[in-house]
């Protein structure tokens, strides 16, 4: 009879588990709240600013670079695959998501009525 390898010690960071560390969620966890936090008071300000131009372009560029810093930056964050660039990825795309559904994308500039 052949004898079975001893079991692999999934704690250590070389393992292929498949299951994150604590450690690593928890930083993914907490970036992912500092980035959709970051992304709403980014989100403020350019709302601000592109309102207070009182002009069709200038909404159209705000919800240009909305959507670029949430989900542009976002995926880019992620692609990185390191636990802190994933949690802040995470969480740009979350605040931008939110945002949309929560203001029916008034603050994200996707609402067709704000360009008439």
């Amino acid at each position: 009879m052949s004898e079975m390898p001893p079991p692999s010690d999934s704690s250590s960071p070389s393992s292929s588990g498949g299951e994150p560390s604590p450690r690593r969620t928890g930083v993914v966890v907490g970036l992912a709240l500092v980035g959709v936090l970051g992304y709403l008071v980014v989100n403020v300000v350019v709302g601000v600013v592109a309102l207070s131009l009182e002009s069709t372009v200038a909404i159209g560029v705000g919800a240009g670079v909305l959507a670029v810093l949430g989900i542009g930056a976002g995926v880019l964050l992620v692609r990185l695959r390191r636990s802190w660039s994933v949690g802040l990825g995470l969480g740009l795309m979350i605040g931008w998501g939110l945002a949309s559904i929560v203001s029916a994308g008034f603050c994200t500039g996707l609402n067709p009525e704000m360009y008439t």
